[in-house]
């Protein structure tokens, strides 16, 4: 039996080799249990256009808990607002293994409403 990371970096893998196939800019994601954090890569993986986290001084201020569906709403808003910046506006999401609900989700509706179109 794999153990619990072995199977999420499975599926990340996955993923990411049929977003590599579309060649299109993606919105990579990572939560921990205090943390989540979001950048968008390019195409090609080598260059990161925009980023965002709950470690950000603008959010860090604003927010009180950084563990919650609330904190992963802002950092969507704010990763939607800086990917707008650098020209970005259609994406793939790599959920990085991570199943969608909860905080993944959260982060990807807030995305979406900031003008992302995944």
């Amino acid at each position: 039996m794999q153990a619990k990371t072995e199977s999420r970096l499975r599926r990340a893998k996955r993923t990411r080799m049929k977003i590599r196939e579309h060649e299109v800019v993606r919105l990579c994601i990572h939560r921990t249990p205090r943390h989540m954090y979001a950048q968008i890569t390019s195409s090609d993986g080598a260059k990161i256009l925009a980023s965002a986290s709950t470690l950000d001084k603008a959010l860090s201020k604003k927010l009180k808990v950084t563990g919650n569906v609330e904190a992963a709403k802002e950092v969507g808003k704010l990763i939607a607002e800086r990917a707008r910046k650098a020209g970005v506006q259609k994406i793939a999401f790599d959920r990085s293994g991570f199943n969608y609900h909860g905080r993944v989700k959260a982060l990807a509706d807030a995305a979406r409403e900031g003008g992302l179109e995944f």
